[in-house]
């Protein structure tokens, strides 16, 4: 019998630490996927697949949310049920564990409302977009007063490359140079290397 930790976040930015501290421990293993939306069915992301695996009957899966497990309210039921089937305890924080029944409703519940906000974040995407395109259409500028959309360039990937080349500079000191990440080096110089 084991206890499991599985994390998730849904961007490469963000950490997984604050759940893992809510969620305590300690665990005999942890799994996590970072930067993987919830979006995306539990079964196929890495750190939930491995977790399938490795857990066995009479091991305990510990998640900081339900919106951890995922945002499409089947899949979150139907992962959950397999395995509260194989013998898997699932642990909920702040809910406590799921059985059968009266636990399997309330996380139908709780699985909906975060496939609700999953489509109210896109809705609110969406319409923020929308709004910034009329906007840059209209006056030139978006509804936040930026001159493009998306997130601006550091650099012109041009001035990047040349000063890479003229240099023979590695991506580590192309980015130092520049200010910039050594992904966004990467990113520009990719047909260079």
């Amino acid at each position: 019998m084991h206890r499991i930790a599985y994390y998730r976040v849904s961007t490469g930015d963000q950490s997984i630490e604050a759940q893992r501290n809510a969620l305590g421990g300690p665990f005999d293993q942890e799994f996590s996927d970072v930067g993987v939306s919830g979006a995306r069915l539990a079964a196929s992301r890495p750190g939930f697949s491995d977790l399938l695996s490795k857990v066995r009957s009479g091991d305990t899966v510990y998640v900081y949310a339900v919106d951890r497990l995922g945002r499409d309210a089947l899949d979150v039921q139907s992962t959950v049920r397999r395995l509260i089937e194989a013998g898997v305890t699932v642990h909920v924080h702040g809910l406590g564990p799921i059985g059968k029944g009266v636990g399997e409703l309330i996380l139908a519940v709780l699985a909906q409302i975060a496939d609700m906000e999953r489509q109210r974040i896109t809705e609110r995407t969406q319409a923020g977009r929308d709004a910034a395109k009329k906007a840059l259409a209209a006056t030139g500028k978006t509804h936040r007063g930026k001159v493009s959309l998306g997130r601006p360039k550091a650099h012109d990937h041009e001035d990047v490359v040349r000063w890479r080349k003229s240099n023979a500079a590695s991506i580590r000191e192309t980015a130092l140079h520049f200010k910039i990440s050594q992904a966004t080096v990467k990113r520009y110089c990719s047909p260079m290397d």
